[in-house]
């Protein structure tokens, strides 16, 4: 059970110590951003221009600035490819823009050349986020550490540099240094950067402690059991690089059909070219039929096939406070067929509030005066617990009298006196002793898996409280639209007890309850779903969520109170904290999903059309473009059908 004891305030030096942010990458510090801003901003420039009739000279000149500012990067990174006999698309967009130029479709070929340097920028992007959050991930661990040297004096060492047998000591508002059992010392440990429980853990002789959690109130001296390079941190760090730097099976797939795609393209391109010329064709006809091809050929349909649905529904969940932070993950949400949840943060609002107020017969109290002494005794300390219940009394609006001589003992709990009586609230384990009304109170509350919190006046018991994190009011309605969407129930992995897991999970209607779990633990049952062949989606909010939000097929963060790894790790962030999202952007993507495919099924139509065409036929040039373009347009107003606000599937009715 969760210590109820209260801790004062840790001395300023020591609560001036939290964890830095994680750094961030500058946008524009990026070589492709800039490049693909140069090139957008260029091209806005030539447009109206030419539009306008305007000098040739003048938006010639921006559009082959364009060109060059858009290209040179694919380009330079294409003919490196080349060099080790890889044709990348790139290299051939470039090669298809520089065509249409060559036959004075100017304006085509700059407009393919700004959406692939878009797209390279967004990917750098993605790339330096996913970096800077592994990075402030390590800044959870403490730099330094105390070391006790075996003649009691203390040196200050780099944390990196402890062994595994050295002591170290934690005093009040500091970072635990590294993984290792208590050998002295009682004080409350907040472990939910680790484990993910909402309240502090009381620590005492004996018990484990891991690098990166806060100390609380009391001062621990810790023998060191494992290397700071195998610490939970620094495995945590690994499994988010790891799993960041797979690539999906859709991914290496759609990688394979670039390739055949680009070699197909040259070669045909070439052979329409060289063909007719062979048979005694004039070189400026098999130029244009060649450069026709090019045009028709081009793949600027299906580009524009996948991103304006994907695009539209990451707007359209953009109104409703859900990030999706690309078009891949947007993609791939509506792949999904099992859905993993955290509880605390998740499920749970992750603020403990009291749930139950249970005053003893024959002390003359009701449940307003019980909750005033307790608050009144808990109102000087700002442990999670006392904050519940002073919470607890303001809501109901009870004035509380003034505390005096207030104290607190780490695993125990606080003493004041309030209105000339002595008020302890505490842990029952420590403060009851056998008392029958009493314990059966307590039992039934931690039965249930709540948190006991027991309160005596001048020595004699007079009641208790439950304490629990309360459950969000979307929850249970969130996991039936979650299971009628997958054929199956959501799975519950959390790092609290299992007692308390259990209780919740029976609430929302959630069977299968995997509880007590460390982050790798999270990440082992994601990989073996996965080995079944499942594409798992986990919803979680903590830093301890975070390997297995980067393990997962997909992963979704709670945004209100989720870590920074945790939000950078994940696929996509529930901005404003509903939970009854989850379900609509899973339907979203489906549908976006559906579009894809119909827009590529109109775009791979044209193409065929127009190719066959221009090989078996006469196509005009004008025609050929008109095609070409017509398909653009096509395709990207299907897609665009997504950012109308019926696009948004209300499948709760308490999320509409």
């Amino acid at each position: 059970m969760s210590s109820v004891l209260d801790q004062q305030s840790a001395p300023p030096a020591a609560a001036a110590r939290p964890a830095p942010p994680p750094r961030r990458t500058r946008l524009l510090a990026l070589p492709e951003a800039r490049w693909a801003l140069a090139a957008l901003v260029l091209f806005l420039l030539a447009l109206p221009l030419q539009l306008l009739g305007g000098p040739v000279w003048l938006w010639g000149t921006l559009f082959a600035a364009t060109y060059a500012t858009g290209g040179w990067g694919p380009g330079w990174e294409g003919l490196k490819a080349l060099k080790d006999k890889t044709l990348d698309v790139d290299l051939l967009m470039v090669v298809a823009a520089l065509g249409a130029a060559a036959i004075g479709q100017v304006l085509d070929g700059a407009l393919l050349i700004v959406i692939f340097a878009t797209s390279g920028a967004l990917e750098a992007v993605a790339t330096a986020r996913t970096a800077d959050s592994v990075r402030g991930l390590l800044d959870l661990a403490p730099a330094t550490a105390t070391r006790l040297l075996p003649d009691g004096s203390e040196e200050n060492v780099d944390a990196q540099s402890l062994a595994v047998g050295d002591t170290v000591l934690v005093r009040p508002g500091e970072r635990v240094g590294a993984d290792g059992l208590v050998i002295d010392g009682t004080s409350d440990v907040d472990q939910a950067t680790i484990t993910g429980e909402p309240l502090p853990v009381a620590k005492r002789a004996g018990d484990e402690v891991f690098a990166g959690t806060v100390n609380g109130t009391g001062a621990l001296r810790v023998r060191v059991e494992r290397d700071p390079s195998d610490s939970v941190i620094a495995r945590i760090v690994q499994m988010v690089e790891e799993a960041s730097g797979t690539k999906a099976p859709t991914q290496l797939f759609i990688e394979k059909i670039e390739q055949r795609y680009s070699i197909g393209m040259v070669v045909a391109t070439l052979a329409v070219f060289g063909v007719p010329l062979a048979w005694g064709d004039t070189l400026q006809s098999a130029l244009l039929r060649a450069m026709t091809f090019m045009i028709v050929a081009s793949p600027c349909a299906v580009v524009l096939s996948t991103m304006p649905p994907l695009l539209s529904a990451i707007a359209n969940a953009g109104r409703r406070g859900v990030l999706a932070k690309s078009a891949v993950v947007m993609e791939r949400l509506g792949q999904i067929d099992l859905v993993a949840l955290d509880k605390t943060g998740t499920l749970t609002e992750g603020t403990p509030r009291v749930t139950s107020i249970h005053p003893l017969p024959g002390t003359g109290l009701d449940e307003d005066d019980l909750l005033t002494l307790a608050a009144a005794a808990e109102h000087p300390s700002e442990h999670p617990l006392a904050r519940a219940v002073v919470e607890a009394a303001r809501e109901r609006r009870l004035p509380l009298p003034h505390a005096t001589d207030f104290s607190s003992l780490p695993g125990e709990g606080v003493t004041a006196t309030v209105a000339g009586h002595t008020v302890q609230v505490g842990s029952p384990s420590r403060l009851l002793t056998g008392t029958a009304p009493p314990d059966k109170a307590v039992t039934e509350l931690e039965i249930t898996g709540r948190t006991a919190v027991a309160v005596l006046r001048d020595g004699t018991p007079v009641g208790v409280l439950g304490i629990a994190d309360r459950l969000r009011p979307d929850a249970a309605a969130t996991v039936t639209a979650l299971t009628e969407l997958t054929g199956r129930t959501p799975v519950l992995l959390t790092g609290d007890n299992e007692r308390a897991a259990r209780r919740l999970a029976a609430e929302v209607g959630i069977t299968d309850v995997r509880a007590g779990l460390l982050p790798e633990d999270k990440v082992a049952a994601v990989k073996a779903w996965e080995t079944e062949g499942r594409r798992v989606l986990v919803v979680g909010d903590g830093v301890n969520d975070a390997p297995a939000l980067a393990a997962a097929h997909s992963g979704i963060a709670m945004g209100k109170a989720g870590s920074d790894l945790a939000l950078e790790t994940a696929d996509a962030v529930v901005v404003r904290d509903e939970l009854a999202t989850i379900p609509s952007i899973v339907q979203l993507s489906r549908t976006a999903r559906r579009l894809v495919i119909q827009n590529l099924a109109i775009a791979g139509t044209f193409i065929t059309v127009l190719v066959a065409w221009d090989l078996l036929g006469d196509l005009p040039l004008p025609l050929g473009v008109a095609g070409h373009e017509g398909s653009t347009v096509i395709v990207g107003l299907n897609g665009l059908r997504l950012l109308r606000e019926a696009a948004w599937p209300r499948l709760i009715k308490e999320a509409a």
